[in-house]
This record gives C-alpha cells, sequence and structure tokens, in this order.
C-alpha cells in the first residue's frame, strides 16, 4: 500500500519531467504552423490560430542555402545515400569482427579487440586529419562516398563491441554442434548465430543510424557544396541572411532533419531495448 500511495506522486513528477523535455518540440511545431504576423506579435508558447504548412514547403523545396534556394530536398537525398550503405556495411562487418572474437580465437586476438574497444572512444576531432589525409589518398574528398567510408570506418569499433558481447554468451555447444554437423565457418554465422543475434542487429542499425544521421562534424569537413548531408544544410539555412528572416521554415527543416531517427525509435525502439537486454552493449 504504501507503494501505491506514492503512485500519483510519482507520475505528476515523471509528467513534469516529460513536459518539460518535450517543451522545445512543442514550440518548433507551433513555430513552424505560424505566418509571419503571428510569430512577431504572438506570444512563443502560443498555438497558431489556423494551422499553415507553408513554411513546411518553403524548408523542403525552395527555401535558400547559400546561393541556392532549391531547400532541403537534396541534401535529405544526400544524406539517405550516405546513411544507408555506412549503417549496412558497418553492421555487417561488426557482425563478422563480433563473430571472429567471441567464437575463434586466436593468438593476439584479446589485444585486439581491445584496440577496437579502443577505437569506440577515440574522439572525433583526433579522426579529422588522418581522415582527410586517407581520403586525399584515395581521391574521395568532398564526395558522398568518401563520408561513406569515414563513417564506415569509425563505426565498426562500436559494431564490432555489440556483437561481440552478444556472441560470447551463445553457449558453446550450439557452435560446437553445428561445426559437428559440418557447418563451416560461414555457414555457421549465417545459418546458426546471425538468427540469434537479430536484436543485436536492430541495436547496431539503429545506433548506426542515428550517430550517421545526426552527425554535423564529419559532414562539415569532409564535403562541401551540393554534397553535403542534411544536418549541414541545416546550419547554412538557418544562417543564410536573405531578406526578413524565416523563422518559420527554419523550425519546420530543423523537424524535417529530426523526423528520420525519431520514426526509426517510433518503429524500432522496444527491438532496440530488447537487444540492449540481450547483451548487446554489456560489458
Amino acid at each position: 500500500m504504501p507503494v501505491d500511495g506514492k503512485k500519483p506522486a510519482l507520475l505528476a513528477v515523471l509528467a513534469a519531467f516529460a513536459a518539460l523535455f518535450a517543451l522545445p518540440l512543442y514550440v518548433m511545431v507551433a513555430t513552424s504552423l505560424k505566418g509571419p504576423d503571428e510569430i512577431l506579435g504572438g506570444g512563443i508558447f502560443a498555438w497558431p490560430h489556423g494551422l499553415d504548412f507553408s513554411a513546411w514547403a518553403r524548408a523542403w523545396g525552395t527555401a535558400c542555402i547559400g546561393v541556392s534556394c532549391e531547400g532541403l530536398a537534396p541534401y535529405f537525398a544526400n544524406s539517405l545515400r550516405l546513411v544507408l550503405p555506412a549503417v549496412v556495411g558497418s553492421t555487417m562487418i561488426g557482425a563478422v569482427n563480433g563473430y571472429v572474437f567471441a567464437l575463434w580465437r586466436f593468438r593476439g586476438s584479446e589485444t585486439l579487440f581491445r584496440l577496437f574497444l579502443l577505437g569506440a572512444f577515440v574522439p572525433l576531432p583526433v579522426v579529422v586529419l588522418p581522415m582527410a589525409r586517407l581520403l586525399g589518398e584515395l581521391e574521395l574528398v568532398q564526395t558522398v562516398s568518401g563520408l561513406v567510408l569515414v563513417h564506415l570506418v569509425y563505426g565498426i569499433a562500436f559494431t564490432t563491441l555489440f556483437f561481440r558481447n552478444f556472441f560470447v554468451t551463445v553457449p558453446q555447444d550450439l557452435a560446437r554442434a553445428a561445426a559437428l554437423d559440418g557447418a563451416g565457418f560461414f555457414a555457421l554465422f549465417f545459418r546458426v548465430l546471425l538468427p540469434l543475434a537479430l536484436p543485436t542487429v536492430m541495436v547496431t542499425l539503429i545506433w548506426q543510424f542515428t550517430a550517421i544521421w545526426n552527425d554535423f562534424l564529419f559532414g562539415a569537413v569532409f564535403s562541401a557544396g551540393a554534397g553535403q548531408p542534411v544536418t549541414v544544410a541545416l546550419n547554412n539555412l538557418v544562417n543564410t541572411s536573405t531578406g526578413v528572416k524565416d523563422h518559420a521554415a527554419d523550425m519546420a527543416a530543423a523537424l524535417i532533419v529530426g523526423l528520420p531517427p525519431l520514426v526509426v525509435y517510433a518503429l524500432a525502439g522496444k527491438r532496440f531495448m530488447q537487444g540492449m537486454m540481450d547483451g548487446a552493449v554489456k560489458a
């Protein structure tokens, strides 16, 4: 009974914190639906009198980003071209790496795994100079392909850690039984272990998608002009000064950029939590 008596107070506190956390999102949505006069003459927390989606259309198709007035659409496409191969590639390489480190031990494997683990905690600015040199050698400077390579390499440390931590929880007898039945290296991986690791696959896909989509530093350093990802384009849109400042379009643009990770979490959030509990992020 004492616990039940505290529930209303606890729920009230949680609701208050949730409302406080969601307040900036409310302001962004409300502002994106207002006209210029309503923005200048009304309060920041006031809900618009009528729903005007023209700012969303401007942000997507006609807003000026520097000297180009094509909106976010082409840069959104750049981010899709970047995130899909980088996420899938880093996840698959990390899965194979984790499988090897967990079940195919060899001399120096623990040391090599610790180096991978160290790579997961290297600050982003430290990676910039060697990556710039590498992209220059490969002639991939300021290209979407070069940016894919950057995120692919940087993400392997995380995905390897996630999969290795899951695969070490798989009973060794299962792998031995499959090996006795004639399963080789890849058959054991694709037919037995990878299907068991689907929750961890979801963790890595969501983790990598969010990290790559929201990245600004690598996009700003390793891309330019029409090849920039949508996060860099959003920054340039907000800082572009051509006539009267279009606050509604700025807010709509920020919401457009933030929607894909929110959709991914909304659709796969339960699988993400399941994957974490199944061992993907356990030490």
